[in-house]
């Protein structure tokens, strides 16, 4: 028996604190409406942080940010090594991304999110040395039939042949990127469909392992620290993710070894986020295939979120309404 098996159950992330988290979302999302369509990724990202570090300043938990805005986004605050919450409750890791797509909040596209992402204190991989990672992600049946390391033909043949479904019913969700031009060249070669993604991978991977989208598969290199966020969620949701660091020159491959990560190596879910009791939080900025977004809605103003849990084996859709007036007094 370990120490982990004897701790009090409060030394762990409880189900109470992904209602807590759920309100840190929340503000970011609503703040970050303003900007939607304005053309200013920059403004909408800081109003979003501003807003999810005073939330998270209040919740029950001792959390340091391994995964936060970092120097992707020259953020002063939710930077990785960071102490958020009240410094009382459980021990956590937290991944943030206060919004996953701030270039479609700034254009008004769709798919934009506010994510947190929780396990146990130790337990999430830092990754941040090494920005990029190849990753794929697929729902259950991809178990033991998928693996990174093989074509992409191969892959969506026995993936369909799992799912019981013919290639050309499959479709693969791609960041659209000039990097990713033979890798979608290939997935339609096979004779699958895709759904070229402009930005924010994380709900490309969270809908690539849900039972009841149209997604089959998110392949493609993406953000690291997004693959440590979606590991979270495809821990809870029982499917699967792989993901190879794509460090973008010897300088960052380098970074990456002396930081303890491993180069040409397939980490697996367990790998990426190391417990079996994450969280996973976002709430719609605009509306999506996960959520929908912030609505204005005469004095309220009203946020869709959902809520993965990968103890329970739960997935939890909140719809809050707001009092559209209190946020203005702010």
């Amino acid at each position: 028996m370990t120490e982990s098996d004897t701790a009090p159950l409060f030394h762990h992330p409880d189900r109470n604190l992904a209602l807590e988290l759920v309100r840190a979302t929340e503000a970011a999302a609503i703040r970050a409406v303003p900007f939607i369509g304005r053309g200013d990724k920059l403004a909408a990202d800081g109003a979003a942080v501003d807003a999810m570090r005073a939330f998270l300043g209040t919740v029950n938990f001792d959390g340091v940010v391994v995964i936060g805005e970092g120097e992707k986004d020259e953020a002063p605050m939710l930077f990785n090594g960071e102490h958020v919450g009240n410094g009382q409750g459980p021990a956590c890791d937290i991944a943030v991304d206060p919004i996953d797509g701030t270039s479609l909040t700034a254009a008004g596209r769709q798919n934009a999110l506010s994510v947190i992402a929780v396990s146990d204190r130790g337990t999430m991989l830092d990754a941040s040395s090494v920005f990029y990672m190849d990753k794929i992600v697929t729902g259950p049946e991809g178990i033991g039939v998928v693996d990174i390391r093989k074509p992409i033909g191969e892959n969506l043949r026995a993936l369909a042949k799992a799912k019981g479904k013919d290639v050309g019913d499959m479709t693969v969700a791609v960041l659209d990127r000039p990097r990713h031009a033979q890798l979608i060249d290939e997935i339609r070669a096979a004779g699958a469909g895709t759904r070229l993604m402009l930005d924010g991978d994380v709900a490309g991977g969270i809908n690539a392992a849900r039972y009841e989208t149209r997604i089959d598969m998110c392949v493609g290199i993406g953000g690291s620290p997004e693959g440590i966020v979606t590991a979270c969620a495809v821990r809870a949701l029982g499917g699967l993710i792989q993901g190879i660091m794509a460090p973008k020159d010897d300088v960052e491959r380098q970074k990456g070894i002396d930081a303890g990560l491993k180069m040409d190596y397939v980490y697996e879910a367990h790998e990426l986020v190391n417990s079996d009791n994450t969280f996973f939080v976002a709430t719609g900025v605009t509306d999506g295939g996960l959520v929908e977004g912030v609505r204005r809605m005469g004095p309220i103003i009203r946020t869709h979120s959902v809520v993965l849990r990968s103890k329970s084996g739960t997935i939890r859709r909140i719809t809050a309404d707001h009092l559209a007036a209190k946020w203005l007094e702010e």
